[in-house]
């Protein structure tokens, strides 16, 4: 029997990994775990290895020499001995100033965590319900900044709020007295919430976009007012949102250095600082470790109270 040309069978396609997968199915390797590989990976060297290495030198003393700091293992006589220190930690528990710098960095990065979701919600949710065409303009707006140095929009505050800047000489025009905001919290606040508005805007953005208008009308229908339906319908359904800009504001912000260095004045104490005198200044590297550690726990409390309340809400909606 001959088959004709539109009787045979389509030729078998051979996908060119085939082979690959086939081996690495022989030795227990799946495509999930070559996925999950490389950012395990990228973690382990990039972000566990250094940490490992900074707790490692936060159990020393300083010291005299290269490496500035004792060696945590000795050996002497065949004797191989580990010695941890906790003074480092201690201090950092009895001192009034790391007490001090700590409270006030909590509560400079919560201050300017809130204010940054009241300018915030408001630019997101006009963004959200702008038209189709003005929405990705809009959107081009706020991620603009991110196309600059941070180091320089920084700068460019600095100019506008100095003495002799812009905002006191468009002041002096008005016969209004220069007013003094550099060199105090007041810039250090404006300088957050200029650099990380965008962390804040871009997650509200993205819950807000997905709200099912219906549900706004049908609060309308039944009688309720625009602020009662922004209380009960609009504001519930951007908790996750509020939640996660929450977090992308606070967490940088507790351990900026670099606002509170060029915008804040002496008595604007932040850890950024602390930890950039101890280990600059000072020559102190086991006690900036041990406060970059401390810093580090500081963060990850409000990230797993954070994480739990986003994960209530959303059991919530559920």
């Amino acid at each position: 029997m001959t088959l004709t040309g539109n009787q045979l069978p389509p030729p078998r396609r051979l996908r060119p990994w085939s082979g690959l997968e086939r081996r690495l199915r022989d030795v227990g390797i799946s495509g999930r775990t070559l996925v999950i590989a490389a950012p395990a990976i990228w973690l382990t060297v990039f972000f566990l290895v250094p940490l490992f290495v900074v707790f490692g030198i936060s159990l020393a003393t300083k010291q005299f020499g290269r490496p500035p700091y004792s060696p945590l293992l000795t050996t002497e006589g065949g004797t191989v001995q580990l010695t941890l220190h906790l003074s480092n930690y201690l201090k950092l528990f009895t001192d009034p100033l790391y007490v001090a710098a700590y409270l006030s960095s909590i509560r400079i990065a919560l201050i300017a965590t809130v204010i940054t979701l009241f300018i915030g919600y408001p630019m997101a949710y006009a963004i959200a319900r702008a038209p189709d065409k003005w929405r990705n303009i809009l959107l081009m707006l706020v991620i603009l900044p991110f196309w600059t140095s941070f180091l320089l929009r920084v700068y460019a505050l600095s100019g506008f709020m100095r003495g002799n800047g812009v905002i006191n000489q468009i002041l002096a025009v008005f016969g209004i007295e220069p007013l003094v905001m550099m060199q105090t919290n007041f810039a250090v606040y404006v300088g957050i919430v200029y650099t990380y508005l965008p962390f804040m805007i871009l997650p509200l953005y993205t819950t807000l976009v997905k709200l099912d208008t219906s549900l706004l009308e049908a609060s309308a229908d039944l009688g309720s007012r625009p602020w009662q339906t922004f209380l009960s319908v609009t504001l519930p359904l951007s908790l996750p949102g509020i939640i996660a800009g929450s977090m992308l504001v606070f967490i940088p912000a507790i351990g900026e250095f670099v606002i509170p260095s060029l915008l804040g004045g002496p008595e604007t104490l932040m850890i950024g600082r602390v930890l950039w005198d101890e280990f600059f200044g000072a020559t102190n590297w086991p006690r900036a470790a041990a406060v970059a550690v401390a810093m580090l726990v500081v963060v990850v409390i409000p990230i797993l109270l954070l994480q739990k309340a986003q994960d209530a809400v959303v059991e919530k909606g559920k």
